[in-house]
């Protein structure tokens, strides 16, 4: 099982650069000097932050020649700091995630020894029972960014769900995903992975940050639409 790390940042391709160019470029005097600026880390940071990048993205229509990581970061970014979540570490992080489950095949949790994926969570929970220490780091983190996932893309679906089958609420996601954030911010791999500040901010905030991912949903056409699906939207090599 692969760790999500908050990479985003130092993923971003040469159609990002163009589309960052594009879009601020103008307001520079001359791309080039945007180009330059990105070089810096404090200045790259404070680029990454312009309101123009994130209109730009919700306004444009067709595919968008970016990659998932530079469009979820700018997307999530935004609606965080909106909702008073300030560090780039937990935007990026959760970035990161969804860049990572646009792709159906990242969301299975698949565990070593296991013969095939586990995709619910009470699976997931009986695997922790059997599981050695790295694994259960592995399955805990899983199990939150899963939750955080579902119930911050996908909250109508989850309604939906709830109200004509009986499937567990959003109450439900939100405290398991808290509970095994917190789990896995104690571990001792947390701090090797540098990742203890990111869970104890996703743990102690999952409704914030649930909410602001329901509110950067609900500012798209649609992440669920099989005609606007996020493959679609960014191009089909993403």
């Amino acid at each position: 099982m692969n760790v999500i790390r908050p990479n985003c940042r130092i993923q971003f391709s040469a159609e990002d650069i163009e589309f960052i160019s594009a879009i601020l470029g103008a307001q520079a005097g001359n791309p080039q000097t945007v180009v330059g600026l990105l070089a810096d880390e404090d200045a790259r940071a404070a680029i990454l932050d312009d309101e123009s990048l994130f209109r730009a993205l919700l306004d444009r229509h067709g595919c968008l020649r970016v990659s998932t990581h530079f469009y979820f970061y700018v997307l999530v970014r935004n609606v965080f700091r909106r909702s008073g979540i300030t560090d780039r570490s937990v935007a990026d992080y959760v970035a990161e995630v969804l860049a990572e489950f646009s792709r159906v095949e990242r969301t299975r949790c698949v565990v070593p020894g296991q013969p095939n994926p586990l995709n619910y969570f009470f699976e997931m929970l009986a695997a922790l029972q059997t599981a050695n220490d790295r694994t259960s780091f592995c399955i805990r983190a899983h199990i939150g960014n899963y939750s955080l996932y579902l119930s911050g893309v996908f909250p109508e679906r989850i309604r939906f769900r709830t109200e004509v089958k009986g499937a567990p609420n959003l109450r439900y996601y939100e405290e398991i995903g808290k509970i095994n954030f917190r789990l896995a911010r104690d571990h001792r791999l947390a701090h090797e992975y540098d990742l203890a500040e990111v869970f104890n901010v996703l743990s102690e905030r999952f409704e914030t940050t649930r909410l602001a991912l329901n509110d950067m949903t609900d500012r798209l056409l649609s992440l669920g639409e099989p005609d606007y699906g996020i493959t679609k939207l960014l191009g089909e090599s993403n």
